[in-house]
């Protein structure tokens, strides 16, 4: 009779905290404070290509992202000017009714060149920004190397000399011909030389994705892998230390949690009466055919 009188008082313990648990759950309404919306500027200027800025707005973090809603992100009538310190250019809108993308055909990256950007929006707000295109440093050699336990994939390999001036910042883009449509940064793509100045050695770079890309091969055990028979070409780019600092950042909060509770940091940015970047960088280009060692 004891125990079972136990048991009993057990099971009516047991059953008291979960209806206690139970009758504590209430609803609970946070309400997230709406951010100070800005200008988002990304302006780039190739060596030897045109100029051409991206221009949009912050969104809110829960913010819906469909079609209709980036849409209204998109900045359009806004006057982008460009100056080379001897042609000022106003650049044109791609497609008047989107905005967004302004190209401009008559700035043309030209290494020692100093840029300066200055946009007026619809609403007479001032953005400003300015740059400088470094001469391109070249790597010595670059080549395609199987990972050891792999058959057939690898990682695309490179020597740099870099030049003993401390200060020196670098980008690394990859594509495969027929495979991807643009050159790809993969994560950690960009480094300086403050452990390597004025030193050679070798380093390898992974393959990049496109964000969210649903292609075969970025969603099995080639990810990240470059494979035999792939014709690969490098774009090595001499970059600002602007830049340099904006990718590193860029790049760091993308790879962590992305959850609202995860830390973040505030990325650097040159641009004045908004975020993000305006570079100039300096790129040389390298072809690698994937093959095994004979």
């Amino acid at each position: 009779m004891k125990k079972t009188t136990s048991k009993i008082y057990v099971c009516l313990s047991f059953l008291a905290v979960i209806v206690l648990f139970y009758s504590c759950e209430k609803d609970i309404t946070v309400n997230l404070p709406t951010q100070e919306q800005k200008y988002v500027v990304e302006g780039y200027i190739e060596n030897g290509m045109p100029a051409y800025v991206l221009l949009s707005k912050t969104a809110d973090y829960f913010a819906p992202v469909d079609s209709a809603s980036l849409m209204k992100y998109m900045v359009k009538d806004a006057t982008v000017i460009i100056s080379d310190g001897t042609i000022t250019d106003t650049l044109l809108m791609a497609s008047p009714d989107i905005g967004y993308f302004y190209y401009s055909p008559n700035i043309i990256g030209q290494t020692g060149k100093d840029y300066s950007l200055k946009i007026i929006t619809a609403e007479n707000k001032i953005i400003t920004a300015e740059t400088h295109m470094l001469p391109a440093i070249p790597l010595d050699s670059v080549w395609f190397k199987i990972q050891e336990g792999k058959d057939s994939l690898g990682f695309v390999w490179a020597h740099l000399n870099d030049p003993d001036t401390l200060g020196n910042c670098y980008r690394w883009f990859a594509k495969r011909l027929g495979k991807d449509k643009s050159f790809i940064p993969p994560p950690g793509s960009v480094f300086d030389d403050r452990f390597i100045n004025g030193k050679g050695f070798n380093f390898a770079f992974n393959r990049g994705q496109v964000p969210n890309s649903t292609a075969k091969d970025d969603n099995n055990d080639e990810a990240g892998f470059f494979k035999t028979g792939d014709t690969i070409e490098v774009k090595f780019c001499t970059i600002t230390q602007e830049s340099y600092k904006f990718w590193r950042q860029a790049e760091s909060q993308s790879a962590g949690s992305g959850g609202p509770f995860g830390s973040t940091a505030e990325i650097p940015t040159n641009i004045t009466g908004g975020i993000g970047i305006f570079e100039a960088f300096n790129p040389t280009f390298y072809t690698v055919i994937a093959k095994k060692p004979n």
